[in-house]
């Protein structure tokens, strides 16, 4: 069969492929994201980034994800940067995303102190678990300082995955969560209590340790240690000494 190619270096069965990585039906898109991802062709990365800030299911997402990643990393990413500055937080999120996926250590150059504060959560999640996988061992603390700030954001599943990205930097974040556990906004010094706690005990459930962070505060805010300001030291030591017995008790 003689393939016929147009002026911009595409086919007939490019455009069909990508027409059907906007079809209607998910399924078809997922399957054409998945032909895309086999045989990889650097004139669908233009459409694959345009997908990826756009599409609305979970799957079809990561396949194109995916599918970024099986092309050229030098074509790739000059690109991804791109949509880093994006006005639509699901590009943001996006190029966040498959960035991990990549796994080029040198984009931590390319993380900012904006993406980690973003407004849109998702954003800001997929920011701290890039740069948790990304940072240089010298700029751990730099980082712990930056992420801590973000204690006591957003619901369940945000303050989760700060706590996961805070763990996964390891004992540097020790002295950090320490001095948030005195932060005078109750949800910052809970998250950060919590944070602690399941950094001594790795197999504490979060909202288990949630609730034991939010019992030792109120211990710690009793009148009697906080008359001489040591009401959030009490509370660590509390986690502390209940981090201690539970290991114990294991």
């Amino acid at each position: 069969m003689v393939q016929i190619n147009t002026t911009d270096g595409t086919t007939p069965q490019h455009t069909r492929v990508a027409n059907a990585l906007r079809a209607e039906d998910s399924s078809v898109r997922l399957r054409a994201a998945l032909a895309v991802g086999s045989n990889p062709d650097p004139v669908f990365l233009e459409t694959l980034v345009e997908r990826c800030a756009v599409e609305p299911d979970f799957f079809v997402r990561d396949m194109l994800s995916w599918a970024l990643t099986r092309l050229a990393p030098e074509i790739t990413l000059p690109r991804i940067r791109q949509e880093l500055g994006s006005e639509r937080p699901q590009a943001r999120s996006q190029a966040l995303h498959t960035l991990s996926k990549i796994g080029d250590r040198s984009a931590w150059d390319w993380l900012t102190r904006g993406m980690l504060r973003d407004a849109d959560d998702e954003v800001a999640r997929t920011a701290w678990r890039v740069a948790v996988a990304f940072v240089p061992e010298e700029k751990k603390e730099n980082l712990v300082d930056e992420l801590v700030l973000q204690l006591g954001r957003g619901d369940r599943d945000v303050r989760l995955s700060l706590s996961r990205a805070l763990l996964d930097l390891g004992e540097v974040i020790k002295p950090a969560l320490e001095k948030a556990a005195n932060d005078p906004d109750p949800a910052v010094a809970a998250h950060a209590l919590a944070t602690e706690l399941l950094r001594q005990n790795p197999e504490t459930g979060f909202d288990a340790a949630v609730e034991e962070a939010r019992r030792v505060a109120i211990v710690g805010a009793n009148p009697a240690t906080a008359a001489d300001g040591s009401g959030g030291a009490a509370a660590t030591e509390a986690v502390e000494a209940t981090g201690a017995r539970e290991a114990a008790d294991c």
